[in-house]
């Protein structure tokens, strides 16, 4: 699929102001999603502890992008009135100690590797330029909440 533009794709995410971490989605399908991200290298970002941002919160962006795509596939069916949770991450790997550090944009891979009633698992990469930052699995579980 072509990428969409923000208003396209920024009703799908629970999120406000500086917590949307990702600029655009770059492509996706059924199975994938590709997104961009600049965010990393902004001093407001709301993730940075102690004026530095640490790896790990990679684990976000790889979260909203999955969110999108959840979204994205199931506009009127399994994401309507619920919110998604990282419940577990698997084989996570991390390549750098700091995101801020980069200098090139986050692009973040998320393919989904199964679905049930109420979760879906998927495998998700970072890279900024030609450097992998993270890479790992994990599960988001769906709970749903009365309209």
């Amino acid at each position: 699929m072509p990428m969409l533009t923000q208003a396209e794709w920024m009703p799908l995410l629970p999120h406000a102001g500086a917590m949307r971490l990702l600029d655009r989605v770059e492509r996706w399908d059924a199975s994938s999603i590709t997104c961009q991200a600049s965010s990393h290298k902004h001093r407001e970002n709301p993730l940075r502890f102690d004026g530095c941002l640490p790896a790990v919160t990679g684990l976000e962006y790889a979260a909203q992008a999955m969110g999108i795509h959840t979204g994205l596939l199931n506009p009127d069916g399994l994401t309507a009135g619920s919110i998604g949770y990282v419940g577990g991450v698997r084989e996570l790997v991390l390549t750098v100690e700091r995101l801020d550090t980069l200098p090139d944009d986050l692009h973040i891979d998320a393919t989904r590797l199964l679905e049930g009633e109420d979760s879906v698992m998927y495998q998700f990469n970072l890279t900024a330029g030609e450097q992998r930052v993270m890479h790992g699995r994990a599960s988001i579980f769906l709970r749903r909440f009365a309209p």
